[in-house]
């Protein structure tokens, strides 16, 4: 249950700050941070939560002033951590599962990033906002279409800003990828895809390996992901999984800025995975080899867009499989796939052969990574989470708007209550709402060469 006191003093020290925020957004923060170091608080503290932490705790623009998570074992690793690396002892929270708001509240947080499991992160998120701090979140950013207009309303109420952390637009391939497209090397967008395919049958340990027989149990019995993604599957149908494959394509494509989603039909396959992993690593009369799985193991969706482009997205995280995003960029020249790390452009490439990518694509390597790409050897994913800490940091910093908003952040997540809508009703489209109220028409492409960070 709520702890109603911490919600009680949450609201108070808030109230204020809400109020100001919204009679002057651009005065949240002023330009003190171009003076002085960011004090950051972490929320959850499990193996993502620390990935972000190490990062922090490699910059020295950064104070981590406070962490908050339920479970002991991870705030002693987060404190052996910060200890280990010279910093000072955070304040810490996590005496109830609303203990965080106690932090919200502090003067010494000027932002804070929730890797949280999926069901908080939107309530999180939406008490940072309205305690006034500039707010991260990681993937998937919301699980309701509820969840998704709460974003972009408390954002738009208080002024404050808020990041989707999909570290994945930050891949190197997949930045090299946007500048083509950007310089027009594929010609007119046609079609894009991309997915979530994954095997997570398995358990990752707080030493970053794999414990495939480990996912037996879940839940209660469970541990990391296992306590709390599974229940997804046992619950839902649905892409619950979508940003990792669709944010990058969308950067691409210019959704929210001149371009959106206008609908989306998705289907399911029946569901055997994960009963099967089960039965085989826990027997046939294991507990959990009786239960129904809800969530079908490969959901295809399709998204139309205002521009004319289609885009099919897969989530596919049950079943045995080499892991891939299933990447594809398509234009009127030519086209790129991750899959084969195949691309052909037309009088370029011999006529009605795949060309290796790989000279394409250190051709056009992204100019963040050629200056930086040292910076974020360790940082985690092929370096790819350097680079996204890195522009929440530095937005947070000037108080601007990250590279992908809260408007993002809505209209990618909304993805999975739409597929779970549209597979309910044996494939029926489902709309997008336009979470950009109409301002998707004059909103200009974030220029990812010049601005970003």
């Amino acid at each position: 249950m709520e702890n109603k006191e911490s919600r009680r003093n949450f609201l108070k020290k808030t109230a204020v700050v809400s109020a100001g925020l919204a009679a002057f957004p651009q005065f949240a923060f002023g330009n003190i941070f171009s003076k002085q170091k960011l004090k950051v608080g972490l929320i959850g503290v499990g193996l993502r939560g620390t990935n972000h932490l190490s990062n922090l705790l490699n910059r020295d623009d950064i104070i981590v002033t406070a962490i908050c998570d339920i479970d002991p074992r991870r705030i002693k690793i987060a404190t052996d951590l910060i200890s280990e690396r010279g910093g000072k002892k955070p304040l810490i929270f996590g005496e109830n599962e609303y203990d965080y708001r106690n932090l919200l509240a502090l003067k010494e947080v000027d932002a804070v990033i929730s890797s949280t499991p999926w069901l908080w992160h939107v309530r999180m998120t939406k008490d940072a906002m309205l305690a006034g701090k500039y707010a991260g979140v990681e993937v998937s950013a919301a699980n309701t279409m509820e969840e998704c207009w709460d974003l972009v309303n408390t954002h738009e109420k208080t002024g404050t800003h808020m990041m989707i952390l999909e570290n994945v637009n930050y891949r190197r391939d997949v930045m090299a990828v946007l500048n083509m497209v950007k310089q027009g090397v594929f010609g007119e967008l046609v079609h894009l895809r991309g997915g979530y395919q994954h095997d997570l049958r398995g358990v990752k340990l707080n030493d970053g390996k794999t414990a495939y027989g480990k996912g037996v149990e879940f839940g209660e019995k469970g541990v990391s992901e296992s306590a709390w993604r599974t229940q997804h599957s046992l619950k839902r149908n649905a892409d619950i999984y979508p940003t990792h494959g669709l944010g990058p394509i969308a950067t691409m494509d210019n959704i929210n800025r001149g371009n959106r989603f206008v609908s989306l039909s998705s289907n399911a396959t029946k569901t055997r995975g994960l009963h099967n992993y089960i039965v085989e690593h826990g027997g046939e009369d294991h507990p959990n080899a009786k239960l129904k799985f809800k969530l079908g193991d490969i959901v295809t969706s399709t998204i139309e867009t205002a521009g004319g482009e289609t885009i099919i997205l897969t989530h596919d995280t049950n079943l045995p499989r080499p892991y891939s995003l299933g990447f594809r960029v398509q234009g009127t020249r030519g086209l790129w796939e991750v899959d084969g790390n195949r691309i052909y452009i037309e009088g370029v490439s011999k006529p009605h052969h795949w060309d290796e990518a790989t000279k394409w694509l250190e051709k056009y390597d992204h100019p963040l990574w050629q200056k930086y790409g040292k910076h974020a050897e360790g940082a985690g994913h092929g370096g790819m989470d350097f680079f996204v800490l890195n522009a929440f940091v530095e937005s947070a910093k000037q108080n601007i708007a990250p590279p992908m908003d809260v408007y993002d952040a809505a209209a990618w997540s909304s993805v999975t209550p739409l597929s779970e809508m549209s597979i309910e009703n044996n494939g029926a489209t489902q709309d997008f709402p336009d979470f950009t109220r109409g301002m998707w028409i004059k909103r200009k492409p974030y220029d990812w060469i010049k601005d970003t960070y």
